[in-house]
Protein backbone atom coordinates (compact mmCIF):
# COMPACT_ATOMS: atom_id res chain seq x y z
CA UNK A 1 0.00 0.00 0.00
CA UNK A 2 0.98 3.26 -0.87
CA UNK A 3 1.96 6.09 1.47
CA UNK A 4 -0.95 7.95 -0.37
CA UNK A 5 -3.38 5.18 -0.16
CA UNK A 6 -2.55 4.89 3.47
CA UNK A 7 -3.58 8.31 3.99
CA UNK A 8 -6.92 8.05 2.64
CA UNK A 9 -7.44 5.08 4.26
CA UNK A 10 -6.81 6.77 7.44
CA UNK A 11 -8.77 9.96 6.68
CA UNK A 12 -11.88 7.68 6.02
CA UNK A 13 -11.35 5.74 9.62
CA UNK A 14 -11.49 9.16 11.07
CA UNK A 15 -14.95 10.89 8.98
CA UNK A 16 -16.59 7.48 9.60
CA UNK A 17 -15.24 8.08 13.70
CA UNK A 18 -16.32 12.00 13.51
CA UNK A 19 -19.55 11.21 11.84
CA UNK A 20 -20.40 8.47 14.53
CA UNK A 21 -19.67 10.61 17.40
CA UNK A 22 -21.54 13.96 16.89
CA UNK A 23 -22.35 14.52 20.57
CA UNK A 24 -26.41 13.90 19.81
CA UNK A 25 -27.61 10.21 18.89
CA UNK A 26 -29.83 11.46 16.46
CA UNK A 27 -26.90 12.58 14.26
CA UNK A 28 -24.77 9.86 15.74
CA UNK A 29 -27.06 7.39 13.30
CA UNK A 30 -28.02 9.56 10.32
CA UNK A 31 -24.49 10.75 9.77
CA UNK A 32 -22.57 7.05 11.30
CA UNK A 33 -24.71 5.07 9.32
CA UNK A 34 -24.26 6.82 5.95
CA UNK A 35 -21.18 6.85 6.53
CA UNK A 36 -19.65 3.50 7.22
CA UNK A 37 -22.03 2.16 4.11
CA UNK A 38 -20.55 5.15 1.51
CA UNK A 39 -17.06 6.42 3.12
CA UNK A 40 -15.19 3.77 1.23
CA UNK A 41 -16.13 4.64 -1.54
CA UNK A 42 -15.52 8.26 -2.11
CA UNK A 43 -13.02 10.09 -3.58
CA UNK A 44 -10.82 12.74 -2.17
CA UNK A 45 -13.41 15.29 -3.28
CA UNK A 46 -15.94 13.78 -1.82
CA UNK A 47 -15.05 13.08 1.19
CA UNK A 48 -13.72 17.29 1.50
CA UNK A 49 -17.27 17.70 0.97
CA UNK A 50 -18.40 15.26 3.74
CA UNK A 51 -15.61 16.76 6.14
CA UNK A 52 -16.94 19.93 5.40
CA UNK A 53 -20.66 19.31 6.65
CA UNK A 54 -19.76 17.42 9.56
CA UNK A 55 -18.19 21.23 10.52
CA UNK A 56 -21.94 22.04 10.26
CA UNK A 57 -23.63 22.42 13.72
CA UNK A 58 -25.88 19.64 14.68
CA UNK A 59 -28.97 21.50 14.74
CA UNK A 60 -28.49 22.26 10.87
CA UNK A 61 -27.66 18.97 10.27
CA UNK A 62 -30.93 17.58 12.16
CA UNK A 63 -33.45 19.92 10.67
CA UNK A 64 -32.00 19.50 6.77
CA UNK A 65 -31.62 15.16 6.68
CA UNK A 66 -34.66 14.81 8.99
CA UNK A 67 -37.14 17.60 7.83
CA UNK A 68 -36.19 19.95 5.30
CA UNK A 69 -33.53 20.13 2.74
CA UNK A 70 -31.24 23.24 2.47
CA UNK A 71 -31.27 25.91 0.19
CA UNK A 72 -27.49 25.94 0.26
CA UNK A 73 -24.98 28.09 -2.08
CA UNK A 74 -22.79 25.09 -2.15
CA UNK A 75 -24.39 22.55 -4.60
CA UNK A 76 -21.93 19.67 -3.67
CA UNK A 77 -23.00 20.37 0.22
CA UNK A 78 -26.91 20.29 -1.01
CA UNK A 79 -26.23 17.30 -3.07
CA UNK A 80 -24.38 15.57 -0.11
CA UNK A 81 -27.38 16.25 2.36
CA UNK A 82 -30.15 15.33 -0.27
CA UNK A 83 -27.82 11.66 -0.71
CA UNK A 84 -28.02 11.14 2.96
CA UNK A 85 -32.12 12.07 2.89
CA UNK A 86 -31.96 9.18 0.40
CA UNK A 87 -30.24 6.80 2.13
CA UNK A 88 -32.69 6.76 5.41
CA UNK A 89 -36.01 6.41 3.43
CA UNK A 90 -36.34 10.66 3.61
CA UNK A 91 -36.81 11.48 0.07
CA UNK A 92 -37.26 9.35 -3.34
Amino acid sequence: MSEAERSLAERRKRVIYRASHRGTKEMDLVLGRFAAANVERMDDGELNVFEELLALPDPDLNRWTMLEPPQLENAELSNLIARIRVFHGLES
